[in-house]
Protein backbone atom coordinates (compact mmCIF):
# COMPACT_ATOMS: atom_id res chain seq x y z
CA UNK A 1 0.00 0.00 0.00
CA UNK A 2 2.63 2.60 0.77
CA UNK A 3 3.54 2.21 -2.89
CA UNK A 4 0.53 3.40 -4.30
CA UNK A 5 0.30 6.10 -1.65
CA UNK A 6 3.77 7.31 -2.22
CA UNK A 7 2.62 7.47 -5.99
CA UNK A 8 -0.77 9.28 -4.98
CA UNK A 9 1.84 11.98 -3.40
CA UNK A 10 3.55 12.54 -6.74
CA UNK A 11 0.97 12.73 -8.67
CA UNK A 12 -0.59 15.46 -6.33
CA UNK A 13 2.37 17.05 -6.13
CA UNK A 14 2.82 17.17 -10.13
CA UNK A 15 -0.67 18.53 -10.39
CA UNK A 16 0.26 21.60 -7.53
CA UNK A 17 3.44 22.38 -9.61
CA UNK A 18 2.01 22.25 -13.03
CA UNK A 19 -1.23 24.44 -11.74
CA UNK A 20 1.37 26.73 -10.22
CA UNK A 21 3.26 26.76 -13.15
CA UNK A 22 0.29 27.89 -15.56
CA UNK A 23 -0.50 30.29 -13.40
CA UNK A 24 3.07 32.16 -13.36
CA UNK A 25 3.10 31.55 -16.98
CA UNK A 26 -0.44 33.60 -17.58
CA UNK A 27 0.76 36.49 -15.08
CA UNK A 28 4.11 36.68 -17.17
CA UNK A 29 2.02 37.01 -20.35
CA UNK A 30 -0.10 39.34 -19.28
CA UNK A 31 2.66 41.65 -17.91
CA UNK A 32 4.21 41.19 -20.97
CA UNK A 33 1.21 41.87 -22.93
CA UNK A 34 0.63 45.38 -20.55
CA UNK A 35 4.08 46.12 -21.51
CA UNK A 36 3.54 46.15 -25.16
CA UNK A 37 0.48 48.02 -25.21
CA UNK A 38 1.57 50.71 -23.15
CA UNK A 39 4.39 50.92 -25.73
CA UNK A 40 2.09 51.16 -28.31
CA UNK A 41 0.31 54.05 -25.85
CA UNK A 42 3.27 55.90 -25.47
CA UNK A 43 3.58 55.71 -22.17
CA UNK A 44 5.87 56.97 -19.98
CA UNK A 45 8.25 53.94 -17.70
CA UNK A 46 6.66 54.75 -14.60
CA UNK A 47 2.99 54.66 -16.50
CA UNK A 48 4.03 51.29 -18.33
CA UNK A 49 4.99 49.62 -15.42
CA UNK A 50 1.66 50.25 -12.96
CA UNK A 51 -0.34 49.54 -16.66
CA UNK A 52 1.65 46.18 -16.76
CA UNK A 53 0.23 45.36 -13.22
CA UNK A 54 -3.50 46.91 -14.43
CA UNK A 55 -3.62 44.21 -17.09
CA UNK A 56 -2.42 41.41 -14.55
CA UNK A 57 -5.06 41.94 -12.34
CA UNK A 58 -7.63 42.18 -15.12
CA UNK A 59 -6.92 38.68 -15.20
CA UNK A 60 -8.81 37.90 -11.86
CA UNK A 61 -12.13 39.67 -13.28
CA UNK A 62 -13.31 36.44 -15.03
CA UNK A 63 -11.99 33.16 -15.96
CA UNK A 64 -10.42 33.06 -19.62
CA UNK A 65 -8.75 35.68 -21.40
CA UNK A 66 -11.99 37.62 -22.33
CA UNK A 67 -11.33 40.31 -19.52
CA UNK A 68 -7.75 40.89 -20.78
CA UNK A 69 -8.29 41.04 -24.46
CA UNK A 70 -11.64 43.18 -23.60
CA UNK A 71 -9.09 45.78 -21.36
CA UNK A 72 -6.46 46.24 -23.62
CA UNK A 73 -8.60 46.56 -26.63
CA UNK A 74 -10.29 49.13 -24.55
CA UNK A 75 -7.42 50.94 -24.09
CA UNK A 76 -6.19 50.82 -27.00
CA UNK A 77 -8.87 52.30 -28.77
CA UNK A 78 -9.62 55.15 -26.15
CA UNK A 79 -5.41 56.14 -26.46
CA UNK A 80 -6.47 56.46 -29.95
CA UNK A 81 -4.27 53.82 -31.10
CA UNK A 82 -5.87 51.95 -34.45
CA UNK A 83 -6.04 48.31 -33.43
CA UNK A 84 -8.40 45.27 -33.64
CA UNK A 85 -9.23 42.20 -31.64
CA UNK A 86 -7.33 39.96 -34.16
CA UNK A 87 -4.36 41.98 -33.28
CA UNK A 88 -4.54 41.62 -29.74
CA UNK A 89 -5.23 37.60 -29.59
CA UNK A 90 -2.68 37.59 -31.69
CA UNK A 91 -0.10 39.72 -29.16
CA UNK A 92 -1.84 37.62 -26.88
CA UNK A 93 -0.53 34.41 -27.99
CA UNK A 94 3.28 35.35 -28.63
CA UNK A 95 3.62 36.75 -25.13
CA UNK A 96 2.24 33.56 -24.29
CA UNK A 97 5.20 31.45 -26.15
CA UNK A 98 7.70 34.43 -24.72
CA UNK A 99 6.42 33.89 -20.60
CA UNK A 100 6.23 30.09 -21.33
CA UNK A 101 10.03 30.11 -22.75
CA UNK A 102 11.38 32.64 -19.85
CA UNK A 103 9.78 30.50 -17.34
CA UNK A 104 10.55 26.86 -18.18
CA UNK A 105 14.15 27.99 -18.74
CA UNK A 106 13.89 29.21 -15.10
CA UNK A 107 12.96 25.95 -13.96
Amino acid sequence: MTTFDDRERAEEAKFAHDAEMQFRIQARRNRLLGEWAAERMNLSPAEREAYAKAVVQADFEETGDEDVVRKLLGDLTSAGVEVDEAEVRSALESKQIEARRALMGEA
